[in-house]
């Protein structure tokens, strides 16, 4: 069936970019628009620097600050290759920023040795929260909807197979607390896009628009959806399936839910009937 629900808005480059002058008097000249990316970002150059800029709706900057801001410049601080954030601006009820471009491109192919450096910076990421009070935990939104994503209404009217599927998420959220618990820096967005990587060496982390405190384990699952369709390694598969199985049921079972849900409702409202049977495949191997 076709889709009714809203997508969600994309990045409007020169207006951003007039209102990030207006607003501040920084004058940023575009160079070209980054690949991948679901809501957008430019690379843009100014006086002294260049860097990518990117749009985040709604949200507002005192949450961007103590939320994904933290969390990005305590993981930068420990010395992970984390991008620096040059300018961070409200406009209207988005923010603009500016972040500081890292060597790299983006991982086509997650490999032994790549996964290996991801795990390493999953581990490093644990507690690294502890000492930062001001960072909120991750909700999972299994429960209810989230803002712009995580939302329930499109697998309840898709097709019975994804109102099966909410069925689980829900009674999952039923049974376990909405918020993630623990003092580890989630990334949230966790893929191997997000990964930048000069032969074969990992060079940077970018992307930490939704990052927050709670469970490093959540990455993990992002991970292992963000592998399915790249045709990764089976060897690199199987390793970070064996790391998802070692964990206790009952805290996979809502990390599982969260990107279930979160990956089969982007794809109802975004992509085609197949990408949605896509995602579907994956979300029901481990929703029981």
């Amino acid at each position: 069936m076709t889709s009714t629900w809203s997508r969600v808005a994309r990045l409007d480059v020169e207006r951003v970019v007039r209102e990030v002058a207006d607003r501040s008097g920084v004058l940023l000249e575009v160079e070209g628009l980054c690949s991948g990316g679901e809501v957008g970002a430019a690379y843009v150059r100014w006086e002294g620097g260049h860097g990518v800029m990117k749009w985040r709706p709604g949200i507002e900057l005192a949450a961007y600050q103590a939320g994904p801001l933290a969390v990005s410049e305590a993981a930068r601080l420990a010395g992970l290759p984390v991008p620096r954030t040059e300018l961070a601006l409200q406009l209207g009820d988005a923010i603009a920023t500016v972040q500081e471009m890292l060597p790299g491109a983006p991982i086509a192919a997650l490999d032994e040795g790549l996964l290996g450096q991801a795990l390493d910076v999953n581990q490093r990421l644990r507690r690294l929260l502890a000492h930062h009070p001001e960072v909120p935990s991750l909700d999972l939104y299994l429960s209810f909807d989230g803002p712009g994503f995580c939302l329930h209404g499109p697998l309840r009217s898709h097709d019975r197979r994804t109102a099966r599927l909410d069925d689980w998420i829900v009674a999952v959220g039923a049974t376990h607390p909405e918020l993630l618990a623990g003092d580890d820096a989630v990334h949230v967005d966790f893929h191997p896009g997000n990964l930048l990587a000069v032969d074969g060496k990992l060079t940077g982390i970018i992307d930490w628009d939704g990052a927050g405190r709670g469970d490093h384990r959540l990455d993990l699952v992002t991970l292992r959806f963000g592998l399915h369709g790249r045709k990764p390694d089976p060897s690199v598969i199987a390793q970070l399936d064996a790391i998802l199985d070692d964990i206790p049921p009952d805290e996979l079972r809502p990390l599982w839910a969260h990107m279930s849900l979160r990956m089969t409702d982007w794809a109802i409202r975004h992509f085609s009937p197949a990408d949605v049977d896509y995602w579907l495949t994956l979300a029901e191997t481990r929703a029981a």
